[in-house]
């Protein structure tokens, strides 16, 4: 079963995927910095600082480094 055909079975049973997504991404970001959670989890910098910005993450000034790319 592809992502695809969950995707369209949840919404089927009008489950809304993207708004667990995004709690379950807002969750990771309280836990982690956004950066690293967007390394992670193959997702922008810019989307997961937007979301963490939105949950009052306690991560806002950390600073990734930048020197420890992989």
């Amino acid at each position: 079963m592809t992502t695809d055909a969950i995707e369209q079975r949840l919404h089927t049973h009008h489950i809304a995927v993207l708004n667990s997504r995004t709690a379950a991404l807002r969750h990771l970001v309280l836990q982690a910095p956004a950066p690293v959670i967007a390394r992670m989890l193959g997702y922008t910098d810019q989307q997961t600082s937007r979301i963490a910005t939105a949950a009052g993450s306690p991560w806002s000034r950390y600073a990734p480094d930048s020197d420890h790319d992989e």
